[in-house]
């Protein structure tokens, strides 16, 4: 599934309209966006957690040129996924 087909479904669902469905699917994002970039974790019981794991920099290699390169420290998020859906998942629904 992806952003445009959830805001189908969310429209669909609850009788919005696409444009009000898209409205809040971006307010939903924005927000997880913006707790993630301040360093929050967002749960989402059932569902799954979000969090931003630090990478520490260390020396890597290019693959075509095999010259070794410094990669600088970053931040990703991560998403552990929670066990309701999970054990969802694993049954078949």
């Amino acid at each position: 599934m992806n952003k445009s087909e959830l805001v189908e479904a969310l429209a669909a669902r609850n009788g919005l309209t696409y444009k009000k469905s898209e409205e809040i699917v971006n307010i939903v994002f924005d927000s997880m966006a913006d707790a993630l970039t301040t360093g929050d974790r967002i749960e989402i019981r059932g569902f799954g957690s979000f969090v931003v794991k630090d990478y520490q920099a260390y020396m890597g290699r290019n693959p075509k040129t095999g010259e070794v390169i410094k990669v600088k420290p970053k931040k990703l998020p991560f998403f552990k996924v929670g066990k309701e859906l999970r054990d969802k998942v694993n049954s078949g629904g």
